[in-house]
């Protein structure tokens, strides 16, 4: 065991929630100490988001002192030791020391003590056994230290083991590494990954979205991604041929303007070539609506090309929205043989950042009172008129708003829609 780290300059451990937290747990015959990312995370100058604390004392004897101390705790997993509490509108989940007896993919069944090194063991990867106190001294039991200087994830133990115990440890390991390793995966543990890679077909299909989703905004995620594919796991996840090329091409843009990194449109670069693979993903990774309504959207990219009119990208923006517009645009973008630095594609991938669409101006009052009809007529008037908007590059001078009414009325009068 080593203890010779500290997590210097830790104020979330040295005031706040967290430090509260533990000066209540951590005394009277209990040891209470950070564990997890939030110390891998410090360790690796990295923000600090989640934070959870491990316990000696059992569940019940956590949710008294805590209640003494004028906080709530909420039993979100109290069977398996876990107990949130909400200090300050924060919350933080606080688990008894534990031993998984028999486990059952996510579930198990468990045995709580005392033994922090036992504790440690059960825990998937090294780097993520980190375990520091109050006091800011870390302590080491499977060598996550020298994992975590070394920027290599690795198993704690046997990998085969720890994969039968939980197949979604197979996508984990691909996702830690994608965020915090520099070299390739480690040799065991990809290969435990790799034989044990029917085992996915037994996960739940929201368990998968989420840690593809985290994985595909990681760091490192391309090479990642083209380790998994070259390996025979990333095809049968999503269920089609990956696009890696289209993928990296994306990256490349976004950093070259700047844009933030965006899971859903890198899952579309990466997957979607044409509806029906929007369709299968959307089933396959039980997507939501407005996840599966984006990747649909991104049909037609290969419409757009650099020479798009400004006029024609307007009205694509009006029609789409801003974040379907940019989807499309960044992914034809990354399809395209162009230069990330390209000045006509900048132009148009960053359109919504210098333009905004206006709304319709015309109402059904401004039909009405020319003598449309409610009804099937005034709808028509509308949509002519819209359409006619749209193509006039979306004026706002009365002059040409008033034209294009007129015009839409007789349309409409004539027994005419023109859609």
């Amino acid at each position: 065991m080593s203890a010779a780290a500290k997590l210097d300059g830790a104020a979330w451990l040295e005031h706040g929630e967290v430090a509260l937290l533990l000066a209540v747990l951590d005394r009277d015959g209990e040891e209470a100490r950070v564990v997890g990312g939030a110390v891998r995370n410090h360790l690796l100058r990295l923000p600090v988001e989640e934070i959870d604390v491990a316990t000696t004392a059992v569940p019940r004897e956590v949710v008294r002192r805590v209640e003494a101390a004028g906080w709530a705790a909420v039993p979100t997993g109290i069977e398996h030791g876990t107990v949130t509490v909400v200090i300050r509108s924060r919350p933080i989940e606080v688990t008894t020391l534990r031993q998984d007896i028999e486990t059952f993919g996510r579930r198990a069944r468990v045995r709580f003590g005392r033994d922090w090194r036992l504790d440690a063991a059960r825990r998937d990867f090294t780097i993520n056994s980190l375990s520091a106190s109050a006091d800011g001294a870390v302590f080491d039991y499977v060598g996550g230290l020298a994992d975590l200087a070394e920027r290599r994830v690795c198993f704690i133990g046997d990998p085969q083991q720890r994969i039968a115990e939980d197949y979604l440890r197979i996508l984990r390991f691909f996702r830690f590494h994608a965020q915090f390793a520099q070299a390739e995966p480690d040799a065991a543990g990809l290969a435990a990954c790799i034989s044990q890679r029917a085992g996915l077909q037994k996960l739940s299909r929201e368990r998968v979205r989420n840690e593809l989703l985290k994985l595909l905004v990681a760091a490192r995620a391309a090479p990642t991604l083209a380790v998994m594919a070259e390996s025979g796991l990333l095809g049968p996840l999503i269920g089609g041929v990956a696009h890696i090329g289209s993928f990296e091409r994306l990256l490349e843009i976004e950093r070259e303007l700047g844009i933030a990194p965006d899971p859903v449109r890198r899952l579309g670069a990466l997957c979607v070539m044409v509806r029906e693979d929007a369709q299968r993903l959307s089933a396959r990774l039980r997507l939501s609506n407005a996840e599966s309504e984006r990747l649909a959207a991104l049909d037609g990219w290969w419409r757009i090309t650099a020479a798009l009119r400004p006029q024609a990208a307007r009205a694509l923006l009006y029609e789409l929205g801003p974040q379907s517009y940019a989807d499309r645009v960044m992914v034809a973008f990354a399809r395209a043989h162009a230069r990330a630095a390209d000045r006509s594609w900048r132009v148009l991938a960053t359109l919504p950042q210098h333009w905004t669409a206006p709304e319709f101006p015309l109402k059904s009052a401004d039909f009405t009172r020319r003598g449309v009809r409610p009804g099937k007529a005034l709808g028509a008037a509308l949509r002519a008129a819209r359409k006619a908007w749209i193509a006039a590059d979306f004026p706002a001078d009365r002059a040409t708003l008033k034209a294009i009414a007129e015009r839409a009325c007789a349309a409409a009068s004539t027994g005419r829609d023109e859609k």
